[in-house]
C-alpha cells in the first residue's frame, strides 16, 4: 500500500504550483475545472512518483491568513497535517536551496540544522503558509 497523493486548498493555484515546480522540480499537470461545483485543481508529480493536488473552490476561504496576517505569525502550528518533507540529497543541497529560497523572499522558519533525531533539515513556508521540510 502507498499514499496516492496529498491535497491542499489554496487561493492561487498557479502561485502555489510554481513554488513546487521551481524549488522541488515538480511537474505541474493541466488544470481540471468542474464548473458545476466551482472546483479547480492541478496535480504536481515529483520524480519518485509522489503527487500533490493543489485545489481551489471559492467558498473555501478561511485560512490562517484570513484571520492573522501570515507575516506576524510565520511559524504557527496547528492540529492536523503539519508538513511535507522533500529529500534533496545532501547537506550542501539543503543549505543551497534554503539560501536560494531566502534570497527569493520565501519565509525560512528553521535554518539548516541536525535535529535531535538525526535529520539534517531546514524548514520553509510555501505561498500558502504550509511548512516544508528540506532534508537530505
Amino acid at each position: 500500500m502507498k499514499i496516492e497523493h496529498v491535497a491542499i486548498w489554496v487561493k492561487d493555484i498557479d502561485k502555489v504550483c510554481e513554488f513546487y515546480r521551481k524549488y522541488f522540480g515538480g511537474v505541474v499537470h493541466s488544470i481540471y475545472h468542474n464548473p458545476a461545483k466551482q472546483f479547480t485543481s492541478r496535480f504536481i508529480t515529483f520524480d519518485d512518483g509522489a503527487r500533490l493536488e493543489v485545489m481551489h473552490r471559492p467558498d473555501i476561504i478561511v485560512g490562517i491568513e484570513e484571520i492573522v496576517p501570515r507575516e506576524t505569525l510565520p511559524d504557527t502550528q496547528h492540529l492536523g497535517f503539519t508538513h511535507l518533507s522533500f529529500s534533496v540529497g545532501s547537506k550542501e543541497d539543503v543549505d543551497h536551496m534554503t539560501q536560494q529560497m531566502s534570497s527569493d523572499g520565501i519565509s525560512v522558519v528553521g535554518q539548516p540544522r541536525t535535529t535531535g533525531d538525526g535529520y539534517y533539515e531546514s524548514v520553509v513556508l510555501d505561498p500558502k503558509g504550509n511548512r516544508i521540510e528540506i532534508t537530505i
